[in-house]
């Protein structure tokens, strides 16, 4: 069951952090993954400074969609890099 919340919490982070960056749509993998990573980034970012956006599931997904910006900001400085 954790694995499914995790996925699920993944996907609505990810595609709320692909909607507030209006970048080029990852589909909804690439949601889950940078949804993922992004709650880790997230949680780390704004734990070492304190900052807690909630509690429950809306937190997770709000810190994870933090996360995702600073995932998909840092994704697309590096591709627009390499072109």
């Amino acid at each position: 069951m954790e694995i499914f919340a995790i996925l699920i919490i993944g996907a609505a982070a990810g595609w709320l952090g692909s909607v507030i960056f209006k970048g080029s749509g990852l589909g909804l993998l690439g949601n889950i993954v940078v949804g993922i990573v992004g709650s880790f980034v997230g949680y780390w970012l704004l734990g070492s400074i304190g900052v807690n956006l909630g509690t429950g599931w809306v937190g997770a997904i709000l810190t994870g969609a933090f996360g995702a910006l600073i995932v998909l900001f840092a994704i697309n400085f590096l591709f627009r890099r390499l072109r």
